[in-house]
């Protein structure tokens, strides 16, 4: 198979484990990197997707950050999208009267009211420490520097996560996209952006969409790999990914991409 670009999620994709690659998968990259360009795809924050690039040798390639929020060459930013502080603020006090919690995020920043378990998970997961305090001073302070979020996590009750399912519909629609990770998670970004989105930003002249082999797992994935050249799901991958797929590997866990690689690339 002749392509000129892989693109791959990571979490559920090509970590094998929660926080890290295997050693096969960092052997078949550097094996492929000199003839295709290698770009990480996540909604992930910067440095919690560049100690992976470090460890496999890619660190010259673009990563794209947030879901195509936001797009590093380099440390350079090449392309930055974010949510309105109007429409955060307004989140923010809908949030409130549901005792819902916020999860803020800006480049390389990640701010929380508190620790709890699943800010415990992330930390572990991501090898990235928030800062804690609380979320109004947080959106001051952004506004005082002139920030504004490339991601929002609401966390929540179920009951909760539901009643604001249908005010972010009603709502923030038209300014915000929405994914719910799971019960108690909505993740929130600008509306204008995606993980294909992002890609397309990176082609050269002489790419097109065609030159891609990409890899997933997750809803969010959905778009970039039935639009590329050749799609691939991990065989953990949620049904509806799979189903569009064109290829299904190997699980995650049982290095699903890197064997796809040594197979075909």
């Amino acid at each position: 198979m002749n392509f000129k670009i892989l693109c791959s999620d990571l979490d559920g994709t090509l970590l094998s484990t929660k926080n890290d690659v295997s050693d096969f998968t960092v052997s078949e990259i550097k094996r492929i990197k000199e003839h295709m360009r290698i770009i990480l795809v996540s909604a992930r924050m910067p440095k919690s997707m560049t100690y992976l690039q470090n460890r496999m040798g890619i660190e010259v390639n673009p990563i794209i950050c947030y879901n195509g929020a936001l797009i590093l060459e380099k440390g350079n930013v090449l392309h930055n999208a974010t949510i309105s502080m109007d429409k955060t603020w307004e989140l923010f006090h809908i949030s409130q009267s549901q005792n819902i919690k916020l999860g803020l995020y800006n480049e390389n920043e990640w701010s929380v009211t508190e620790s709890t378990e699943r800010v415990e998970k992330e930390i572990f997961n991501t090898k990235a420490n928030p800062i804690f305090e609380a979320t109004q001073t947080t959106l001051n302070r952004w506004e005082s520097n002139r920030k504004a979020p490339h991601k929002i996590m609401l966390m929540g009750t179920k009951e909760g996560m539901d009643q604001m399912a249908q005010n972010l519909q009603n709502g923030f629609a038209t300014e915000m996209s929405f994914y719910r990770s799971n019960d108690t998670l909505i993740e929130v970004a600008p509306k204008s952006v995606s993980k294909l989105l992002g890609i397309k930003k990176l082609l050269r002249s002489n790419e097109s969409l065609d030159d891609i082999v990409a890899f997933g797992d997750n809803y969010n994935d959905i778009e970039m790999l039935q639009r590329v050249g050749l799609g691939v799901a991990v065989s953990n991958a949620r049904e509806e990914v799979k189903q569009i797929a064109d290829r299904v590997t190997l699980s995650n866990k049982e290095h699903g991409v890197a064997q796809f690689i040594k197979d075909h690339l």
